[in-house]
């Protein structure tokens, strides 16, 4: 079975294709012959995706977003098992009838040894993603199509399984094989933190802004701080094999002893800390484990449950047979509605509307866009209500695939379903008995387990998978979403019924471009700094003109990640400046202004644009170069106004000097 390597590959390798061919010609398969076209009966497909659950239920949200972003190209997205059998296909209504007829549907073998060099087969063979295009198939019957596959691994490194898309040859793209990469990274993300949810987890990268997505390091530890394993994105960080690293103790891996991470964690959960690889690489990173099920290091529990237990397990069985409880409340600012309130009048009149109905067990529905606040608020009602020293549970609809969020919301018996945990699991409904449960992103529930919500609610008990009994529960309902919920119930999308059981008060949160308060929420967030770290309590003049410069679309998330980097930038110093910040968020606001003069010039070019549809079109296609002149226009009248100093026309621009470095050279390269 292919291991995956601590390297990154290569596709596209001139020797690969030739190699595949030559494995093709001593499996006795000739180039011009027809192909066999048998797929299998539909019990035993079934059978095959039950063998294969816990994979096809990550891979599936995953292949229909991937299907989104190629729709239209003539095109379908393909998962298969280890062995190259299709297990699901995505695609095109106009090329699923050329696809059949090349036996691209479920059911059907794409191993080298059935089809010949093809992307899937190939990347399987090779354990490395790989891009088979149009004469470099095998098969004549196969050089209608372009493919682009990626190996999908465990959490072990096992292979299990390939993600594939296949088109045809004429709309080949080469960026395919990158979304195809991503995507697999993805699922194999997904099933590593499903893996490992009750394992101390650290989320590391070089760079403070890649925690906590698809290209962080994940390392999982048993609780006694043995290694137990990586990701993808870890093991190229630590340039070492799986293998390797299992030998190593946890200090060894980061520099640190393994109860400072502990004690960190447990101090202020959810902080950023400096490690040091074996290579040498400062790293920032972030460690995590469910409260709950821990057991201190050094305890007796520790000591007999052996790390060996987790290491190397198959991917059903690794997760210990324990119940799930509350995930560790997230640090945020703003622990108590009191504090949430920093002068703005929009938020200050939300506050006082919904302090009214503190100790009532009225439902919430908060509105507004993503990264407004909406679990800070959320957490300060449990605060300051009578549940504050029960658990707060919270679960993001959007983050879990249809078919999981049943489960994970209403638990399951021992057997539910195959791959199941043994004892079943405590869903977070159960688990959030006696205190708050808030269900983030509620318009993304799919509409079978709505039904099943609204049950619970009329009935206050709740049924688990595969059970019988229902479990009383005692809680309080709180709901946020960025979506227009009406508008969903006129589309059929969200029931009728559901949204008048959750919506006792909705409140909408404004973004961060409309409040008021931008420099006190500076000001607390800056407050808020771990222990033992150096860095700048205040921002610098230029840097709140800046700020108040900037549309924020991440809203006050993002803000919160561009104050602690930027502080990172500047330990040391009095306050931060623009050359501490991020440059990509320098650039953002940057593009904004660009972009509000490039709408005006359109604007004069074609005032009426009822009467010039073709002008404006026109003029709206040279919106970017418009953009990039007027950035280089400013910068070079700037350091000649300057005499050529960069550090002085970085701050009044309100650039990073590498900007500013760039633009000079490509200067220099044009002249």
């Amino acid at each position: 079975m292919t291991h995956r390597s601590a390297t990154p590959p290569v596709p596209g390798r001139p020797d690969v294709i030739a190699q595949a061919h030559a494995r093709s010609l001593e499996l006795g398969l000739r180039a011009s012959e027809t192909p066999d076209f048998h797929p299998l009966r539909r019990p035993a497909l079934q059978e095959l995706v039950e063998r294969n659950q816990s994979l096809y239920l990550h891979a599936l949200p995953v292949m229909e977003t991937l299907h989104a972003q190629i729709v239209d190209t003539q095109s379908m997205v393909l998962l298969t098992d280890n062995h190259g059998v299709i297990l699901h296909s995505l695609g095109d209504s106009d090329f699923v009838e050329k696809a059949n007829r090349v036996a691209l549907c479920p059911g059907v073998s794409w191993a080298e040894a059935d089809r010949g060099t093809n992307a899937i087969g190939t990347a399987l063979t090779d354990g490395q993603p790989t891009v088979v295009h149009a004469e470099e198939h095998f098969l004549h019957a196969n050089r209608i199509l372009t493919c682009s596959c990626a190996p999908i691994a465990d959490p072990f490194g096992r292979t299990i399984g390939a993600l594939d898309v296949s088109g045809d040859t004429r709309g080949f793209h080469k960026h395919t094989l990158a979304l195809v990469r991503m995507s697999a990274q993805m699922i194999e993300n997904h099933l590593f933190s499903n893996q490992f949810a009750d394992a101390v987890r650290v989320h590391f990268h070089a760079r403070a802004e890649f925690i906590g997505t698809l290209f962080e390091g994940l390392a999982a530890f048993a609780p006694d701080g043995a290694f137990l394993s990586a990701n993808r994105s870890a093991l190229f960080q630590f340039g070492q094999p799986l293998a390797q690293l299992q030998k190593q103790p946890f200090e060894a891996l980061f520099g640190v002893a393994f109860a400072r991470l502990l004690q960190q964690i447990a101090r202020a959960p959810g902080e950023s800390v400096e490690l040091t690889l074996p290579s040498g690489v400062r790293v920032l990173a972030r460690g995590d484990y469910a409260t709950a099920r821990f057991i201190a290091p050094g305890s007796e529990a520790a000591q007999s449950a052996s790390s060996a237990a987790w290491r190397g397990a198959p991917a059903s069985h690794v997760r210990p047979a324990t119940a799930p409880s509350a995930r560790a409340a997230e640090p945020t600012p703003f622990a108590t509605l009191a504090e949430l309130d920093t002068g703005d009048a929009q938020v200050s009149a939300i506050l006082r509307r919904v302090a009214k109905l503190r100790g009532r067990d009225i439902p919430m529905l908060i509105l507004g866009r993503t990264g407004t606040g909406k679990e800070w608020l959320a957490r300060a009602i449990h605060h300051d209500s009578p549940r504050r020293s029960a658990p707060f549970i919270a679960l993001n609809c959007a983050s879990l695939p249809d078919t999981l969020i049943e489960a994970e919301l209403f638990g399951y018996e021992d057997g539910a379903f195959t791959g199941a945990r043994k004892r079943g699991s405590v869903g977070k409904i159960v688990q959030a008995d006696g205190g708050t449960l808030f269900l983030d992103e509620i318009g993304d529930m799919p509409l079978a387990q709505q039904v099943r919500l609204m049950r619970v609610l009329q009935e206050r008990s709740v049924v688990p998978l595969g059970g019988t009994r229902a479990i009383p529960v005692d809680l309080r309902i709180v709901c946020a979403t960025h979506r227009n919920l009406r508008a969903m119930i006129e589309a059929g999308t969200f029931r009728e019924d559901l949204y008048y059981r959750i919506n006792g008060l909705v409140v909408t949160l404004p973004a961060l471009r409309e409040r008021s308060d931008l420099t006190t929420l500076v000001a607390r967030m800056l407050a808020l700094q771990p222990e033992g770290e150096r860095l700048p309590q205040r921002v610098s003049a230029a840097v709140l003109a800046r700020f108040a410069q900037c549309r924020w679309p991440g809203n006050l998330r993002q803000l919160a990640n561009v104050l602690r980097t930027a502080g990172i930038m500047a330990e040391g110093a009095q306050q931060i400046e623009l050359d501490d910040l991020p440059e990509d968020f320098l650039q953002d606001c940057i593009v904004e202004h660009a972009d509000q003069d490039a709408r005006e010039c359109v604007a004069q070019v074609v005032p009426d644009r009822a009467t010039s549809a073709s002008s404006f079109a026109t003029a709206a296609a040279e919106m970017p170069a418009r953009m990039e002149d007027l950035q280089t226009t400013l910068i070079a009248q700037t350091l000649a106004r300057l005499n050529g100093n960069v550090s002085a026309a970085a701050r009044e621009l309100g650039l990073a000097r590498n900007t500013i470095y760039r633009y000079m050279r490509r200067e220099q390269a044009t002249h």
